[in-house]
């Protein structure tokens, strides 16, 4: 895994340059099918080397990360063009992946842990760099805090197991089943923050409203997908304390979905109802995990992996809006069939890929999940029916409102869309659709 890792830290050199923004982004693209000739379908950890290895569940994540950055040079084209610090930028950009890549990679839960908090600090640079409206320092104060607070136990949980166990690599954990109530909330509440879980979810619309359309495909398309990859690592040594109590985490869960579910509906900033969204999938994510069973796991990483690609699309068909109408309010976003028809087909495929219509990846996960809760208590299937229809209601909301009526009077300047926004958006609903019929490789 280190020619990955030296891969990267080369690119480093290509960025000092701004004529060679489009380079890196087609050595990324090389990178991608460099990766595709090395995938194995094992369950194991190979390619060893300096405590780093890959497996076919860090194998996704990998890959979901390069994706997504590849997506987000294609997405930040205003920022190249009018050169707003392109250089720290990039710089910013390629230490999130960096640290992104070495927290899938990590055998050690202490490197983990290292990796997974430093991935805060390029988000937040992100945020109040890159942002658009005034309270971005307050939403990046939100991020910051929230995941410190709860993050410290972690550091002296591991702390903790070092000194009693003198172990800690993730494979030879999973031999332990430790029963420590305090050691298991220190461990999981970093990650049920980090999803966000209902409850602890108030930073992420937040951060999304402020972050700058590369800061939100990245929030959206990886850092909450780094919570599950958590739950799914140090759930191994934990079975035991997880028993007695993923029926807190499922009841929080349960109504928090239908509860977001409800909030979306009601919200007129086209940002904060698709950031909602992601707490609505993500609440299902961890009821999927939380009935530790086999469908529950795969279905959940599934789900991750399908609603990374989904809510990055959307967030980037928001910031198109935002970037011609100069707004982000639904009452202004009307009757954008009339101004961008082919753009609205677009809306309709994400909108609809989001409600997990088929031939999607959100289909599949959906179906596992919702198999494997209702396997664990057939009381869900009463959640999950208002869930099903509330997720449907508020993606009908945000497509039906944004793309008919009238549309607003006042605008100043027009482009049905460019041809690198139109192939965006086709990278994102590819691997979407065309994942569903290699599904034996995410299972």
């Amino acid at each position: 895994m280190m020619k990955l890792m030296m891969f990267i830290l080369f690119m480093f050199f290509m960025i000092l340059n701004k004529k060679n923004y489009w380079m890196v982004f087609i050595y990324m693209m090389l990178l991608m099918f460099y990766l595709m000739m090395y995938y194995n379908i094992y369950g194991f950890s190979v390619l060893i080397s300096y405590s780093l290895s890959v497996d076919s569940i860090s194998f996704m994540f990998i890959y979901l990360s390069i994706w997504i950055f590849i997506l987000m040079m294609l997405a930040s084209n205003k920022i190249y063009e009018n050169n707003e610090y392109l250089m720290v930028f990039m710089f910013n950009l390629m230490v999130l992946l960096l640290l992104l890549l070495l927290s899938f990679l990590s055998m050690s839960l202490m490197k983990f842990y290292l990796f997974f908090e430093g991935s805060l600090i390029p988000t937040l640079l992100l945020i109040l760099g890159w942002g658009y409206q005034s309270e971005r320092i307050q939403a990046g104060m939100y991020l910051l805090f929230y995941t410190l607070v709860m993050s410290m136990p972690m550091l002296l949980g591991i702390m903790y197991m070092y000194i009693n166990l003198n172990v800690l690599d993730f494979y030879l954990l999973s031999f332990y089943n430790l029963n420590n109530m305090m050691l298991y909330f220190s461990m999981f509440m970093a990650f049920l923050v980090k999803m966000p879980m209902f409850l602890v979810h108030l930073w992420l619309p937040k951060a999304h409203v402020e972050a700058p359309i590369s800061g939100s495909m990245i929030l959206a398309g990886v850092l909450l997908k780094l919570g599950g990859y958590g739950l799914i690592r140090v759930m191994s040594f934990l079975l035991e304390m997880n028993m007695k109590f993923n029926y807190l985490w499922m009841s929080i869960s349960v109504i928090g979905m239908i509860l977001i579910s409800l909030n979306c509906i009601r919200q007129i900033d086209l940002k904060m109802l698709i950031a909602y969204s992601s707490v609505a999938h993500m609440g299902l994510v961890l009821c999927g995990l939380m009935t530790m069973n086999f469908f529950g796991v795969i279905g959940s990483i599934n789900l991750m992996i399908a609603h990374g690609l989904c809510s990055s699309g959307l967030f980037c068909l928001a910031n198109f809006s935002y970037e011609r109408l100069g707004s982000r309010s639904l009452f202004i976003n009307k009757g954008l069939i009339n101004l961008m028809p082919k753009m609205s087909l677009w809306w309709f495929f994400m909108c609809s890929m989001n409600m997990a219509i088929p031939p999607s990846l959100n289909l599949l996960g959906e179906i596992m999940l919702m198999n494997s809760m209702v396997i664990w208590s057939w009381l869900m299937i009463i959640y999950l029916f208002f869930y099903s229809f509330f997720c449907g209601v508020y993606n009908l909301y945000l497509y039906s409102y944004s793309q008919h009526g009238k549309y607003y009077m006042g605008m100043y300047s027009f482009s049905v869309g460019i041809l690198r926004e139109y192939y965006l958006m086709f990278l994102h609903w590819v691997p979407l659709n065309l994942l569903m019929f290699k599904s034996m490789l995410l299972m």
